[in-house]
Parts: structure tokens; C-alpha cells; sequence
């Protein structure tokens, strides 16, 4: 084994700690949110007719989600350490291959990150920052042990991650606010049905999950009410969601075993991507959708090197 390859077998627990694969679907949820804010023109951008310096305001955004669900995510191990060394002992902290201490050390330092580069875009991008740093703490620590609380609070973060890429255009916040619900229930969903991934759940929640998966199809669709959404751009993200999530969810929910529920819930959330470019492409067009979507093979190569759950 040669020295490259004993640095990243180091590096490996906190590339683990991260998930890479998630932090790639919150990057889809600011490149809706910027489309959502009129911060880009695609088919302007690409004939060269505007400035790429509305990019700057996205970069930031872009780094800003890395730190912020970063470390939310590490965070999410730190609480859950003595339990994991129970239920999931191969996981970085309770294998011995990160210390606690060092995974706390590494989540802060992301939130940070997280929080300093949104500052360079505006003090909204800062507070809505904040906020999600104070709400990813709140899951990790309480929240994601109640039934009810824990998947809003889950909903709310990211929801929380769709307005900052909104906050590329600050005053577009207050038009645009509802588009938090999509995220919320949809990863309300996901949360719910996640909470038997170990023991196996209850039907009684996985058909919960359903039904909010379906709320999500129908509201991504209806919002071709809007005369700023085309719907028929829409539409083939939307049947592919469908195609991607509806078999797994309803698999776990008629047979609530733990491997189904894992699966529904490794691809709900690498999904998200698709939810992502549904709506994206409402706002800004097919090939704005089409390039959200390409992070889809991204987080899915990802997710063969990295645990997601």
C-alpha cells in the first residue's frame, strides 16, 4: 500500500462523516432557489447576453450549503455515537477511525464555512445561514428522535437550504417563500419513513410517506398557476420523480422490513435532485432542469463510495 493510498484511508472517516453524496442534492436546492429568485437566464446565459458575474452570488451560496449540510450531517453522528455503537459500530466514530472530539472540531468548522460564505453574499444569506445551522443542531440533538417534530425540523432545514439560494436576489424572499413547503414535505417524508431503517417501521408511517410524496408530485405541477412556471417543462422531471420514488415508497410501506425501508429512503433522497430540477426548470427552463439533473449521477457515484443513510 503505497503513502497516497494510507492518506485517504485517513481522509476516508471524515469524507464518511460528510456524506458527499447529500451535499451534492443540497446543491441542487440552491440552484432552484437561485432559479426561483430570476437570478439567471439560462438560454441568455449560454448566447453569452448576460454577465456571468450573477454567478458570484451562486459560488458562495454553493459553498455555503457544503459547510451548512456538512455539518449538520457530522453533527448528526457526534449526538448519535454511544447508539451507533450499538446499532452501527462500522460507522467512522464508533469504529475508532474518527474521534468525537475531531468530528466535533470538523462540524463546526464546516458550519462556520458554511455561515462566513453565505455572509458574502448578503446579511439575509447570513441569517438564513444561521438559521439552519441552529436547526440542523436541533435535529441532531432532540428533534429527530420525536415521530412528529423530527421530520418538520428535517423539512425545515431544507426547505431553509432552498430559500438561501433565493437570497441571491434578497427581495425575492418574500415572493417566493412558499417554495419551502415542496422541501418540507418531501423530505418530511422521507424522515418519517427513515425512522424504521434500523428495526423495520410501521405501515401506518410508510403510507403517511406516501401521501406526502404524493402532495409533492401534485404541488411541483400546480405551480404552472404562477405565470412565472411553465408546467410543461416540468412535467418530464416530474414523471420521472414518480418513476424513481413512488415503487421503493410503496414497497416499504406495504412491507416495512429494514432493507426496504433503507432503499426507499437511499433513493427519496438522492431524488431530491429530481425535485430539484422539476422545479428548476419551471423557473428558468428544460435546460436549466437538465442541468440540475446532471448531479443526479454525481451524488449516485458518490453513493456507491459513501454511505447516504
Amino acid at each position: 500500500m503505497n503513502v497516497a493510498s494510507l492518506n485517504f484511508q485517513g481522509w476516508r472517516g471524515y469524507l464518511e462523516l460528510m456524506r458527499p453524496a447529500n451535499i451534492v442534492t443540497a446543491w441542487a436546492d440552491i440552484l432552484v432557489g437561485f432559479a426561483a429568485s430570476g437570478g439567471i437566464i439560462f438560454p441568455k446565459l449560454i448566447n453569452g447576453e448576460a454577465s456571468f458575474s450573477i454567478l458570484i452570488p451562486l459560488a458562495w451560496l454553493l459553498l455555503a450549503t457544503t459547510g451548512l449540510y456538512g455539518g449538520g450531517i457530522v453533527f448528526n453522528d457526534v449526538f448519535d455515537a454511544e447508539l451507533d455503537a450499538k446499532e452501527r459500530p462500522n460507522r467512522a466514530i464508533p469504529s475508532g477511525r474518527v474521534s468525537r472530539q475531531n468530528a466535533t472540531l470538523l462540524g463546526s468548522i464546516l458550519f462556520a464555512i458554511g455561515i462566513i460564505a453565505a455572509f458574502q453574499v448578503s446579511w439575509l444569506s447570513a441569517a438564513i445561514a444561521i438559521f439552519i445551522t441552529l436547526s440542523c443542531l436541533l435535529y441532531d440533538a432532540l428533534a429527530k428522535h420525536h415521530p412528529f417534530f423530527g421530520p418538520l425540523n428535517m423539512g425545515l432545514c431544507r426547505g431553509s437550504n432552498l430559500l438561501l439560494g433565493v437570497s441571491a436576489v434578497p427581495a425575492i424572499i418574500r415572493e417566493r417563500w412558499y417554495l419551502t413547503l415542496i422541501p418540507i414535505l418531501y423530505i418530511a417524508a422521507i424522515t418519517a419513513i427513515s425512522q424504521g431503517e434500523v428495526h423495520g417501521g410501521k405501515k401506518i408511517t410508510g403510507v403517511l410517506a406516501l401521501l406526502l410524496i404524493a402532495i409533492v408530485l401534485t404541488a411541483v405541477l400546480a405551480l404552472g398557476l404562477l405565470k412565472e412556471y411553465t408546467a410543461i417543462a416540468a412535467l418530464p422531471f416530474a414523471v420521472l420523480l414518480a418513476i424513481r420514488v413512488l415503487p421503493n415508497f410503496i414497497k416499504a410501506a406495504r412491507q416495512p422490513v429494514a432493507e426496504n425501508i433503507r432503499n426507499a429512503v437511499k433513493i427519496g433522497v438522492l431524488s431530491l435532485i429530481v425535485l430539484d430540477a422539476t422545479v428548476a426548470s419551471g423557473f428558468a427552463g428544460l435546460y436549466y432542469g437538465l442541468l440540475v439533473l446532471i448531479l443526479l449521477p454525481i451524488s449516485m457515484k458518490l453513493a456507491q463510495l459513501f454511505a447516504v443513510t
